[in-house]
């Protein structure tokens, strides 16, 4: 047996982080563009944008930041809140997971 469990973080807000978030910001941070993230997620890039703008809207600082022209033209990176804001959900989630776990077998069922 094992226990599903989803978790996301929100405040009043709304919805800061959650696991479809988090892959979203790790494929922005992976292709430096909000546009290729959507892709690789087979969502419109509005939708990603959506997702990212409430999150950004919810948090107490910005995930993300968009860089506009150059010679490579623009793109969109994570702000420095936006990779710790992966690192502590995932090391939350990890421990989440860990702790239902340890409950199942414990009450072996």
């Amino acid at each position: 047996m094992k226990i599903k469990s989803k978790i996301w973080i929100e405040t009043d807000e709304g919805i800061v982080i959650s696991e479809g978030r988090i892959q979203l910001l790790k494929l922005i941070a992976s292709t430096g563009s909000l546009n290729k993230a959507a892709k690789e997620m087979n969502i419109s890039y509005q939708k990603a944008w959506k997702l990212v703008d409430a999150s950004n809207k919810a948090s107490k600082e910005p995930l993300i930041a968009t860089q506009i022209g150059g010679n490579k033209g623009g793109g969109t990176v994570l702000t420095p809140y936006g990779k710790l804001l992966i690192e502590s959900f995932e090391e939350i989630n990890s421990a989440c997971w860990k702790f239902l776990d340890m409950q199942l077998e414990k009450h072996s069922l």
